[in-house]
């Protein structure tokens, strides 16, 4: 790298990656691209700084424009997980819970087989430093949590192979991603496609600019790890020509989040047909049924059939959503008629019946006023 370099690379790409979004608490999405707050978070590990030592650092770091190309938009994958146990959790009102009810049970969502470049600019001497400290690092980096270490070196630099335009000095991040060639995973990989989408911090030229309508407010621009402060920042997606040396091809989208247009007209019959198909039954339990369960999303927000439903009751239909989402499945999810999944819903149900009766004694007795019942709130940690 040439001491005037304004620009540096870096390759994110691994088994699993989680870039952490504003969900907080026992469900933990990811955004579909690297944050600026993971990437400053491993450039401070990198640079063995600690949480508390970053924030010295952290407005400097900030003053780095990032862009990020996505090469391999990845799969989304749910993962499980317990927190405190042994340990103890505790509660807003300073106490401690310990043992089965001291273990909190969170989810938390991956990107698996994703491939970004990240292109960071500014002053070629803040460059320089963190190219220093990537390529030697006195801490692991992370691509986002603990758990996801990175498969190939952070730091993107040309094959012996491949020719890069101005590797090091560009004008805007878009130059920067556009002149970096695509790399495929395996050498019998196909010529990749011509163009790529890309997510670009916008910045005002001008103190009277005017972002664009499609600019995203993204809150990870990170003021101090701790305690977790972030500001928010603004980005633009776009679609830039890749130089892959090769015509251009029809790019893939990444892989969308299941869902259904509730709002949707079409959805709207459907879910009528289905209901009157059912008899307005449950097919599970045999209750009234108040909505509709997808067994599969390939078809959803209008053009499914009435195969791809199934009456349920709301127990019913809340038993078998928390089914799919604890084993991350994907767009084909539960049939509640199939006999395999009796003892599974039946269980779940149960389960949610218990947490409800639970959570209604505890209600009653928040909304009490007699000491001896505050008293029992207090040794409940409540």
């Amino acid at each position: 790298m040439t001491p005037d370099a304004n620009t540096l690379f870096l390759r994110l790409e691994g088994p699993l990656q989680a870039w952490g979004d504003t969900s907080k608490f026992v469900i933990r999405r990811s955004m579909d691209a690297p944050t600026k707050s993971g990437v400053l978070g491993m450039i401070c590990a990198a640079m063995g700084l600690s949480r508390a030592a970053a924030r010295e650092r952290l407005p400097e770091l900030n003053r780095l424009a990032m862009g990020a190309r996505i090469d391999r938009p990845g799969t989304r994958w749910w993962d499980y997980h317990t927190v405190g146990a042994g340990i103890g959790l505790t509660t807003a009102g300073g106490g401690v819970k310990t043992g089965a009810q001291g273990t909190l049970i969170t989810r938390r969502e991956y990107l698996a087989d994703a491939s970004f470049l990240v292109a960071l600019r500014g002053e070629p001497s803040l460059i320089s430093q963190v190219a220093q400290a990537l390529a030697t690092p006195i801490w692991p980096v992370y691509l986002g949590r603990k758990s996801c270490p990175p498969s190939v070196p952070i730091l993107a630099m040309p094959r012996a192979d491949e020719s890069w335009a101005n590797p090091g000095h560009f004008n805007t991040l878009d130059d920067a991603l556009a002149a970096v060639p695509w790399c495929p995973r395996y050498d019998h990989d196909p010529t990749p496609r011509g163009t790529a989408d890309t997510i670009i911090e916008w910045r005002a030229a001008h103190d009277d600019d005017t972002a664009p309508e499609e600019a995203e407010v993204w809150y990870d621009a990170p003021v101090c790890f701790e305690p977790p402060v972030h500001e928010p920042r603004l980005v633009l997606r776009r679609v830039i020509a890749v130089n892959s040396g090769g015509p251009a091809q029809q790019r893939t989208p990444a892989p969308p989040r299941p869902r259904a247009d509730y709002n949707n007209a079409e959805y709207k019959e459907r879910r009528a047909q289905r209901l009157e198909a059912d008899h307005g039954l449950c097919v599970f339990c045999k209750a009234p049924g108040t909505t509709v369960q997808h067994i599969t999303y390939r078809r959803a927000g209008g053009d499914e059939s009435q195969e791809d439903l199934r009456a349920l009751c709301r127990l019913c239909h809340d038993a078998v959503t928390m089914i799919e989402y604890g084993t991350g499945m994907g767009l084909d999810r539960i049939d509640p008629c199939l006999p395999h999944w009796r003892d599974e819903i039946l269980r779940t149900r149960g389960e949610i019946l218990r947490f409800r009766s639970e959570e209604g004694r505890r209600r009653a007795l928040r909304q009490a006023s007699k000491p001896v019942v505050r008293e029992l709130l207090e040794e409940e940690g409540a």
